[in-house]
């Protein structure tokens, strides 16, 4: 049986209780634990204060307490060139990026894997509800944690097998309050603090105004599928595929149903717009995507397979049969019924029930063989 003692497990600290627990829970089981607290984003605000200081202040406090050694590393340069400038150029193309899962995969499990490796890491750790299972051919595999209600796998479902054997997470088998609790009982500073929400570096601020500090908004008209005016968009940008709130359109002669994104024409700078829930321009058929990553090996030829899917985080599965292009590792997925507010840009995770098998980017969601959305 290994020791151990000799073992060494790098933590990803963000401050947050997830990641405090999860670096205290290895404590406990014997691990050589080592917390590293990673800067990713310079979010002093207005009135100079810093969120990211008063997080590795309470890192500080949470390691103090486990007894293990702390640093900090700053990532800034990293996450501006992998994930920033990607979200920016998703969102200049009309798509609407999901950043958390790029910070996964560039970020947190290569940055930081290539960091902790350094400090002579055996394994990384962090925070996340996730669960990995190694097989007896010691390929490891990402599985659904117990916590159904917290399961990050969508967010992680593009890192790599060389990624995921590096990585333990101690949380699979523990619900929220659970965590909370574990952190309570062992007095750590972190117990009681709120979840973070929304993209890190746009914080609690205002969506729309941060955006346009970046990049130039162009206002248009509001159509609806047959071109018909009714209203003006602020830019297309700040709308996302099956919004409905935000969009100032009221009831009209025939219907009191509220509006939704359907689409946007990028070339007559408009937004596509629909009454009513069931407008069928919010329903796919199928999808395609691109950069599709694998847990485990893939074959390099064409393949198929049925299986369920997620486009969008706590979305229930659906079933999906999926076309595998070894030549552009892109995918074509079929819904078994029609899908609600495929949106592209965001992410794809495909699952054989309790596995995540990978992942991959939606670049485009179609009915039947007509392309929607962005035209």
């Amino acid at each position: 049986m290994t020791d151990k003692s000799k073992v060494r497990v790098v933590v990803g600290m963000s401050g947050g209780v997830d990641s405090s627990v999860s670096a205290w829970l290895l404590k406990q089981q014997g691990y050589d634990v080592v917390g590293v607290f990673m800067k990713n984003w310079d979010d002093t605000d207005d009135a100079g204060v810093c969120t990211a200081t008063e997080d590795f202040e309470d890192v500080k406090r949470v390691a103090n307490r486990i007894g293990i050694p702390y640093y900090s590393i700053n990532f800034e340069k990293e996450y501006w060139h992998h994930v920033f400038e990607y979200f920016l150029a998703e969102y200049k193309q009309g798509r609407t990026p999901n950043p958390d899962v790029m910070c996964n995969s560039q970020i947190k499990f290569k940055s930081f894997l290539e960091f902790a490796l350094k400090l002579d890491a055996d394994y990384i750790a962090m925070g996340h509800y996730a669960k990995t299972v190694r097989d007896q051919d010691g390929l490891v595999h990402m599985m659904r944690p117990k916590d159904g209600n917290k399961d990050q796998t969508y967010f992680l479902s593009q890192l790599s097998q060389d990624q995921i054997r590096r990585v333990i997470f101690p949380l699979q088998d523990l619900t929220k309050p659970q965590v909370r609790q574990l952190a309570e009982a062992a007095g750590l500073a972190t117990a009681k603090k709120k979840d973070s929400t929304g993209i890190c570096f746009i914080g609690e601020r205002n969506f729309k105004k941060f955006l346009s500090e970046f990049l130039p908004a162009k206002a248009g008209e509001m159509v609806t599928a047959d071109g018909t005016v009714v209203g003006e968009h602020a830019g297309l940008m700040y709308y996302t595929i099956g919004q409905r709130s935000g969009l100032g359109l009221g009831s009209t002669k025939t219907s009191t149903a509220p509006w939704f994104v359907v689409g946007k024409d990028l070339q007559h700078n408009q937004l596509i717009v629909e009454q009513g829930y069931d407008s069928q321009q919010l329903y796919a058929t199928k999808l395609e995507a691109s950069g599709m990553s694998f847990f485990t090996n893939v074959p390099n030829h064409d393949f198929e397979l049925n299986c369920t899917a997620k486009f969008r985080y706590r979305q229930p599965d659906v079933a999906v049969s999926v076309k595998y292009h070894a030549a552009s590792k892109g995918v074509t997925v079929n819904f078994a019924e029609p899908a609600r507010a495929v949106t592209p840009g965001q992410a794809l995770a495909l699952y054989q029930g309790e596995e995540c098998l990978g992942g991959g980017n939606i670049d485009a969601a179609y009915q039947g063989n007509r392309k929607l959305q962005l035209v």
